[in-house]
């Protein structure tokens, strides 16, 4: 899996982050750095470990399921990204969007917007991907990524938070969809 592909997952997964930074961006009467500076890792620090805790959990299952590998990325990659693209039709338009910065609710949100980020780093036990490297522009992205949905909420509104969420859960419909057709010998 090359450099773009590992970005371009990075971008998805950070889609479900850059809607509550937007979210976290809105609650601020006044744009605070700092307080985006620290939704930033906490996201981007969150979505880095969990495929590195998927990527150890598919580790010791990976010489039983080699020979369907390239199914579960298809079908988790599917799944998380098919989930996305309901949820940005299917929203009521008002999310959720606690303006308190407390740490244990920022770390709540860190966690649950992470949490397809350990399937996806099971997919990478299988796919014999680089882990570190990985994970690290994972995080990266998602940092970057959360930090400007932060300014966005502050300076523009929420009007952006299904068309993220569409977007990434597209990236990743989209990757799953390579990985299967590499593996059957339909791409090149």
């Amino acid at each position: 899996m090359g450099w773009l592909e590992l970005f371009l997952i990075g971008v998805g997964l950070s889609m479900d982050a850059f809607a509550v930074s937007i979210c976290k961006g809105l609650g601020m009467a006044r744009l605070r750095w700092r307080q985006g500076l620290l939704v930033g890792v906490f996201f981007g620090g969150f979505q880095a470990l969990m495929p590195l805790i998927g990527w150890a959990l598919g580790r010791q299952f990976e010489a039983y399921i080699t020979s369907v590998d390239h199914w579960i990325a298809f079908l988790l990659l599917g799944y998380i990204g098919g989930k996305m693209i309901w949820d940005s039709f299917h929203e009521d338009g008002k999310a959720a969007c606690p303006a308190a910065f407390d740490l244990r609710e920022l770390t709540m949100m860190a966690v649950a917007t992470s949490i397809d980020a350990l399937a996806v780093g099971i997919t990478f036990a299988f796919l014999q991907v680089d882990i570190l490297p990985a994970v690290g522009l994972i995080g990266l992205t998602t940092f970057a990524i959360s930090l400007g949905g932060v300014w966005i909420g502050h300076r523009f509104g929420s009007r952006y938070q299904s068309k993220a969420t569409l977007a990434g859960g597209a990236i990743l419909c989209l990757i799953g969809l390579k990985i299967l057709l590499e593996h059957l010998g339909m791409l090149g």
